[in-house]
């Protein structure tokens, strides 16, 4: 390869392999290393179909693609290696043009593209809320300020009706303020100080305070890795997702329901930033609940700020996550049935030379 192409084929996001005359693997890319949880000199020279387990008769596949040198697409195949459950992809076969008889292999993992599309969309969306958390501020708190004091003082000398209608009015302009300082706080959150930070630990401290408050009402379960290296991560910030998504849960969830906090590590994420650089995201957390669920017509927003599955809801809670997340270059993800969703975080972790006990 020239030095073009081996930067272009070592940047692909996709997943990549490159097949002989005989479908043995010639050569992968670093996202395929990562998505078949091997490293290339194990795959190289092996046939394929002993390293990648795919739902589909793909030999009769490679052989038009070689014979017509056209490519071909396979959508919507199970891919799994024998160590790690099938993910949904989509498959490209193409023909080399200096080689004839190798064929291309990319395998687009349906969940991670949408995965990585939420993101960057409840990213934007963040951005836009900031802008209105400080037309907000300005334009609407100093007014509201002066119907609360203009109503209590109507209610000194109020009775009856009359002072029903002022405790009414001071009620809900403090309600309002309440929300829009919800909204101030989420235009100003400040950048992560990242530092290495054992997400057991985090984890645990949320735990207690939602026990104490909010999730009284419920039991609290985890399923922790206790292999898991530290994450890259604002311990403070984190505190803040892990509260919120205990407390969308509890309020979700009945007398007597249960939330379980799963953490476990995946190798195969990886993501793309806006500056063209990637990094992987194996760190995963998982908060399940086993409420009724999220209806379906707001799922795909529900990361957006102003969109509330709860009649009284502010809608930020969860923008605030996923803003949060995002700036970590993380990633979060939503699946939702009737008696059981769950919220997953995905997080970088601190490279092995720069952690403090230096495994």
């Amino acid at each position: 390869m020239t030095d073009l192409t081996s930067k272009l084929w070592g940047s692909l996001p996709i997943p990549a392999l490159i097949l002989d005359e005989d479908d043995r693997i010639a050569d992968v890319n670093p996202s395929a290393e990562l998505f078949l949880n091997a490293s290339r000199k194990t795959l190289v020279g092996h046939p394929v179909w002993d390293k990648v387990l795919v739902d589909a008769p793909l030999e009769r596949v490679f052989d038009r693609v070689r014979t017509g040198q056209a490519p071909l697409f396979v959508n919507t195949v199970d891919v799994g290696t024998g160590t790690r459950k099938p993910v949904v992809c989509d498959l490209q076969i193409a023909p080399l043009t200096d080689r004839a008889d190798h064929v291309l292999l990319l395998l687009e993992s349906r969940e991670l593209a949408g995965r990585i599309d939420r993101a960057l969309s409840s990213k934007t969306a963040a951005k836009s809320a900031i802008g209105m958390a400080e037309m907000l501020a300005h334009e609407i708190k100093n007014p509201l300020a002066g119907i609360t004091g203009a109503a209590q003082l109507i209610s000194m000398s109020a009775k009856g009706e009359d002072l029903e209608l002022t405790d009414l009015i001071v009620a809900e302009t403090r309600r309002i303020l309440k929300l829009l300082e919800q909204v101030e706080d989420f235009g100003n959150l400040r950048p992560p100080q990242k530092k290495p930070v054992n997400i057991h630990d985090v984890l645990d401290r949320a735990r207690k305070s939602a026990m104490v408050g909010f999730a009284a009402h419920m039991k609290i379960e985890d399923e922790y890795d206790p292999s898991l290296p530290p994450a890259d991560a604002d311990p403070d910030q984190l505190q803040q997702v892990f509260l919120n998504l205990l407390k969308n849960a509890a309020e979700a969830g009945k007398q007597g329901g249960t939330i379980r906090i799963r953490t476990f590590y995946e190798t195969s994420l990886k993501v793309r930033r806006a500056d063209g650089s990637g990094g992987t995201v194996p760190l995963q957390v998982e908060v399940i609940d086993d409420g009724p669920g999220i209806r379906p017509e707001i799922a795909a927003d529900i990361f957006e700020p102003f969109v509330s599955g709860r009649e009284n809801g502010t809608g930020l809670g969860l923008a605030l996550v996923s803003k949060i997340i995002s700036d970590h270059d993380g990633l979060i993800s939503l699946e939702s049935v009737p008696g059981r969703t769950v919220f997953r975080i995905s997080l970088p972790i601190v490279p092995p030379h720069l952690r403090p006990d230096g495994d």
